[in-house]
């Protein structure tokens, strides 16, 4: 199964080859990974997307739990999450396909952020389900190339429920 992994780490010289090197190291395969600082800029997030049954999962989250510059692990699959992903897709665009391609960008919200004679780069961003979806419906055009960032993803916010006030019943005398 796939799970989503956050890693709050300090944001050090090396703390990233630490973090991948424990994945293969036990031979763990990292799906994607994304790293960038947070609001405090000593400390960085780090997204790992990969896979395993639930004893690999929890031995991944107890062996970054040791890295001493890991803060925070938290695995998203077990919460209600957003994640996103960006694509930068280069069309090969015959003249008669050039209209196609606008059509299936704009059908996405996908923008188109560079053009030539020959090729349309069209810039996606969406949960992964969407980017293959835009993907597979470009590929017949001719993909010339395709560039991924990975996956993102944070947790959603809980909203509590509270219940109807009550009032406290009237004592009888």
């Amino acid at each position: 199964m796939e799970h989503i992994i956050s890693v709050l780490v300090e944001n050090k010289f090396g703390v990233l080859a630490r973090v991948a090197g424990l994945f293969s190291a036990r031979g763990y395969n990292i799906e994607s990974l994304s790293v960038a600082p947070t609001l405090d800029p000593t400390t960085s997030m780090i997204t790992i997307v990969t896979a395993g049954d639930d004893r690999i999962i929890e031995q991944i989250m107890k062996q970054l739990n040791k890295v001493v510059e890991v803060l925070k692990v938290v695995d998203l699959t077990e919460t209600d999450f957003l994640d996103r992903e960006t694509a930068l897709i280069k069309v090969h665009t015959k003249p008669q396909h050039r209209d196609e391609a606008i059509r299936i960008a704009d059908i996405f919200r996908a923008k188109i952020v560079d053009s030539s004679p020959t090729t349309y780069t069209i810039e996606i961003t969406g949960d992964v389900d969407k980017v293959e979806a835009l993907i597979n419906l470009l590929r017949p055009l001719g993909i010339r190339e395709l560039i991924r960032t990975g996956r993102i993803a944070i947790a959603r916010e809980t909203t509590r429920t509270t219940s109807p006030r009550r009032e406290p019943a009237l004592l009888k005398s």
